[in-house]
């Protein structure tokens, strides 16, 4: 008997506002509950943002009400697991909408895989991405370049990674980054110290993803097909 072939939607996003995309997750997990849809994997880039997971420690925001407002930062307190990140333009943020029990029933060999996915596109660029104990995550040496903070609710994932390609790191200044005080964060452009295209990464990303997680089929869908889904 043949089996179903696991497909996968992948829809770019481009520059978005948190909680709109946070809003689509929403949208989009209830779909896939459904089982209205296949596996969704959103990129994009949002503009300036702190989130807060459940677990935050609210001290690790140290930017006041001024320098929030000098820069334009939202903070948004979220779902997911995990401490305190930033979001900004050069990141690429990935939100993969999958359904674990058609992979493996498994949180952590899910986060597992994400850090592979981000550690094989490191490679790409000659970088040496690892893993650190006790930290989610992926990192070169003790800098870190891509955060990781999720939910699962019914087995269907929400939330996802933040890597850092251009992103302009001064702003990772007002917080303690996932609440981890003693390690620096990093990007692809630090590291090889020039401007990396995002397209190039994403169809890395892409690659990568639909290798580690098995998929026979990826499916290109703009933003406004996905939308026309949700009632």
């Amino acid at each position: 008997m043949n089996k179903e072939p696991r497909k996968l939607v992948f829809c770019d996003l481009g520059l978005i506002d948190y909680k709109e995309a946070w809003d689509l997750q929403k949208s989009i997990h209830q779909l896939r509950v459904e089982n209205k849809i296949d596996d969704v994997l959103f990129l994009l880039e949002h503009p300036h943002t702190y989130t807060l997971g459940k677990i935050a420690d609210k001290n690790n925001l140290v930017g006041d009400e001024k320098y929030l407002s000098d820069n334009k930062i939202s903070v948004y307190d979220i779902d997911r697991g995990g401490d305190i990140t930033y979001h900004g333009p050069g990141q690429i943020v990935g939100y993969p909408i999958i359904n674990l029990t058609n992979w493996k029933q498994d949180t952590h060999k899910y986060l597992r895989a994400i850090e592979e996915v981000v550690i094989k596109v490191c490679s790409e660029y000659g970088l040496e991405g690892s893993r650190v104990d006790k930290y989610t995550g992926v990192w070169l040496d003790e800098r870190k370049i891509c955060a990781i903070g999720i939910k699962v609710g019914r087995w269907i994932t929400t939330h996802g990674f933040a890597f850092n390609v251009n992103t302009d790191l001064k702003l990772f200044n007002g917080i303690i980054p996932c609440g981890i005080s003693d390690k620096e964060v990093t990007s692809l452009n630090r590291e090889l110290n020039k401007e990396i295209p995002l397209n190039e990464v994403k169809e890395k990303i892409i690659h990568h993803f639909g290798i580690l997680f098995n998929y026979d089929q990826i499916e290109f869908k703009a933003k406004e097909e996905l939308l026309s889904l949700i009632s």
